[in-house]
C-alpha cells in the first residue's frame, strides 16, 4: 500500500489527527503487521511534540459531551461511546458527567480520555473522579497512554474486518 493508500486507510486511528498516520506511512513497509502499525504509530505520537501531543489530546471528545448529543462524533467514537453506554445515560448520569467534564476541562485544559471500550458507564465515571486527583503531567502521560489503548482498539477492530 502506498503513502497515500495507508493514510487514506489508518488516518482516522488517531482522533482528526491524520498526522500521525502521515508519519508512519513514512516509516513503514508494504505488508507490515498490525502490531507493527500500533507500535510505530504510538512512537510518532511520543516522540512528537508537547504541543502536536496535546493538540491529539484536544482532538477528543468529551464523553457523554455535547457532540455526542449534536451528532457530531467520528464513526468510531460514536461507536465506542455506544458500547459503554454513554447513549444510554439517565439524565443524572448525564449531570454527573456533564459537571465532571468541565471539572476536568477547567482543572487540566483538555477533556478526559479513555479507552471506554467494554466499560460500563460507572467504571467510567469512577475512573473520571479518580483521575480528577491527578496532577497535569500525571494526567497528560495518562490521556496518551488511553489514546495508544483507543487506536490498538481500532486497528484491532480494522483488522477484523479486513
Amino acid at each position: 500500500m502506498n503513502g497515500q493508500d495507508f493514510i487514506s486507510h489508518y488516518g482516522g486511528i488517531y482522533e482528526h489527527s491524520s498526522w500521525v498516520a502521515e508519519e508512519a506511512a513514512a516509516l513503514l513497509d508494504d505488508g507490515s503487521s498490525i502490531d507493527t502499525i500500533a507500535m510505530v504509530m504510538a512512537d510518532c505520537v511520543d516522540n512528537a511534540s508537547g504541543d502536536k501531543q496535546l493538540a491529539l489530546i484536544r482532538a477528543h471528545p468529551d464523553l457523554a459531551g455535547k457532540a455526542s448529543i449534536a451528532g457530531e462524533l467520528t464513526q468510531d467514537s460514536t461507536v465506542e461511546q455506544a458500547s459503554a453506554g454513554l447513549d444510554q445515560c439517565t439524565p443524572g448520569e448525564f449531570e454527573r458527567f456533564q459537571s465532571l467534564n468541565t471539572q476536568y476541562e477547567q482543572k487540566f485544559s483538555f477533556p478526559f480520555v479513555m479507552a471506554v471500550r467494554d466499560s460500563t458507564r460507572e467504571e467510567i465515571l469512577t475512573a473520571f473522579e479518580a483521575r480528577l486527583q491527578n496532577d497535569y503531567d500525571e494526567e497528560f502521560e495518562k490521556a496518551l497512554a488511553e489514546i495508544h489503548k483507543i487506536a490498538g482498539l481500532r486497528l484491532a477492530a480494522m483488522e477484523g474486518d479486513e
